[in-house]
């Protein structure tokens, strides 16, 4: 039985794999650097044949190419399971995800990997998952995970089928300083034969040749042009990024042409609002509007992920397995008709795909109790030295500010309106004391935003211009288990989160008209910050420079050490 698809009339997934399938377009081979016209011929999930023949021009056809790679995906960042996250991802031509769980490992360990894993099976999708290098990311006296992984754990992860890479080393300054936990995940990484992610922002090329010696071999944390190319010459592929909180492409992207094979592209952590608008397909838009090679462009976002990373998830070749997209055309203006994976259609712009929420029991770790104003107290008085953590819309590092305490006590050397509490809070255990800071960047003038989503041990963290608005927001965390909060003086706006504190069991659909809401609230009381949870989130992360609040204390992560408890 046989059937030719020329505008890609929808047939059902199971269908379609038993049938015979002619795809006819313009075939953009990455290989041979090569556009032609010609037909795929599919049989079951595999590419048997392709054929070459003009096509009739009275027709407008699409391109046919290998689907975009996302090359490091936190998935638990927008707030979707993973088979609810994959449907939204084949819209924007994702045929594949290279994903790291430290988020729901930092809350529930092994355990929180394996949901993810087991949900992602139950999408037709290409998940590659890793075993989480550092939970918690610093740990120790810095702050309190939900649980830890161990080099043991590692070692056993490493033997698994379904771990195929060690995630981001976070922990750059244990790895430079060869600590034996450390270096032990490494070592059971690459005697298992499988790759070793980095993260290493703002390293001289010295620490890079030496981080690049242990066998890491990419690093998604570059933000300058210097810094990209010191990498690849030490050795490490760049991913240049472009999230919701931090976008690093116009700073990177000379690295396409300069470095084709040593770049690949990324969305990192990106909300659902921002993932509904597009993916590595927004990257590769900006790249063609600037007039970059298309082959540099592709080999960056289609090639360079499956070669690194050791997977074969099509490109477009005879015997390859039948995944690849439709796209309008190869302007920057184009937009993605179908995606095919392994020979089923899993999208079609025609007729989205939508999917049951199933999930009855939601994995969870949440002890904390409602906190009151006067736990949030600061004492400041004349002559008092605060350290303020000075955020920065669109980038994940942060300023460290030294200012004197003058009297009165509200005038802290910029107007108070611009500088307001961070507050952090443990959710693993009942009656912690918050953590109290302060930050300036949010400008959050008459209200507060919380929530548990807290870069990487996800305690809980809120930012607001008064203290009964902390308090409100944190408390409704509290009572939720986990999710996202906006406080106005009039109104108090919510998103539940019952996965893990991280994720809803909605779809994305659903999730992205709250999502909205709580941005508009956070816009309405003064934060002009594109994506302002997501870089509250990285306020807690302890290894990314230069002073950052955890549960337990407010520190220099410049130079590792503890400013205050």
């Amino acid at each position: 039985m046989k059937k030719s698809f020329i505008l890609f009339d929808h047939v059902g997934a199971s269908a379609q794999s038993a049938l015979e399938q002619r795809i006819k377009g313009h075939i953009v081979d990455v290989v041979a650097h090569e556009i032609y016209d010609g037909e795929l011929i599919i049989k079951g999930d595999k590419i048997v044949n392709i054929k070459r023949h003009k096509l009739d021009n009275s027709k407008t056809w699409p391109y046919l190419l290998p689907g975009f790679i996302d090359s490091h995906v936190h998935i638990e960042s927008t707030m979707l399971v993973p088979r609810q996250y994959a449907l939204v991802a084949v819209s924007n031509g994702t045929i594949g995800v290279i994903a790291d769980a430290h988020e729901i490992g930092n809350v529930l360990g092994v355990e929180g990997v394996d949901f993810m894993i087991q949900n992602g099976q139950e999408a037709t999708f290409n998940f590659l998952f890793g075993a989480p290098s550092c939970v918690p990311a610093l740990g120790g006296d810095f702050e309190t995970s939900g649980a830890i992984i161990t080099a043991d754990e590692i070692e056993r992860m490493m033997k698994r089928d379904d771990i195929a890479f060690l995630s981001e080393m976070m922990n750059y300054p244990g790895v430079l300083r060869g600590e034996q936990e450390v270096m032990r995940k490494i070592r059971a990484t690459l005697a298992a034969g499988k790759p070793v992610d980095g993260h290493a922002p703002a390293l001289t090329f010295e620490e890079l040749q030496q981080y690049a010696a242990t066998g890491i071999t990419t690093n998604h944390e570059c933000s300058s042009l210097d810094e990209g190319r010191n990498n690849i010459k030490a050795g490490i592929k760049v991913i240049i990024r472009d999230g919701s909180a931090a976008k690093d492409y116009e700073n990177l992207k000379p690295l396409i042409s300069e470095h084709p094979d040593s770049v690949m592209f990324c969305s990192d952590d990106i909300t659902p609002d921002d993932l509904i608008q597009g993916q590595i397909d927004t990257i590769v838009k900006h790249a063609l509007a600037d007039g970059y090679d298309l082959w540099n462009i592709l080999q960056a976002a289609c090639v360079n992920p499956q070669k690194h990373y050791n997977v074969n998830w099509g490109l477009l070749q005879k015997g390859d397995p039948a995944t690849f997209i439709a796209l309008s055309n190869l302007t920057p203006h184009f937009h993605v008709e179908n995606t095919f994976i392994r020979g089923q259609e899993v999208y079609n712009q025609n007729h989205p795909q939508t999917t049951n929420v199933s999930l009855s029991l939601y994995p969870n770790k949440f002890v904390a109790k409602a906190i009151t104003t006067a736990d949030i107290a600061l004492n400041m008085k004349p002559g008092d030295t605060m350290h303020i953590i000075h955020a920065t819309d669109g980038c994940l590092q942060t300023g460290h500010e030294e200012v004197e305490v003058t009297n009165p006590l509200t005038n802290l050397h910029y107007p108070w309106a611009e500088v307001q509490k961070i507050v952090v809070l443990n959710r693993y255990k009942s009656g912690a004391k918050p953590v109290v800071g302060l930050i300036r960047g949010f400008d959050i003038k008459n209200g507060a935003i919380a929530s548990s989503v807290a870069h990487d041990c996800h305690n809980i963290v809120a930012i607001g211009s008064d203290d009964e608005s902390i308090v409100k927001a944190i408390n409704r965390i509290i009572e939720m288990q986990g999710g996202l909060v906006a406080v106005s003086p009039n109104e108090m706006l919510d998103l539940p989160l019952p996965i893990a504190g991280l994720m809803s069991p909605m779809s994305c659909n659903e999730v992205v008209p709250r999502s909205k809401q709580l941005h508009e609230m956070a816009r309405a009381i003064g934060c002009s910050m594109h994506s302002p949870f997501v870089t509250m989130a990285f306020m807690c992360l302890s290894v990314i420079p230069d002073l950052k609040i955890t549960d337990r204390c407010l520190m220099d992560t410049k130079n590792m050490r503890i400013i205050k408890p």
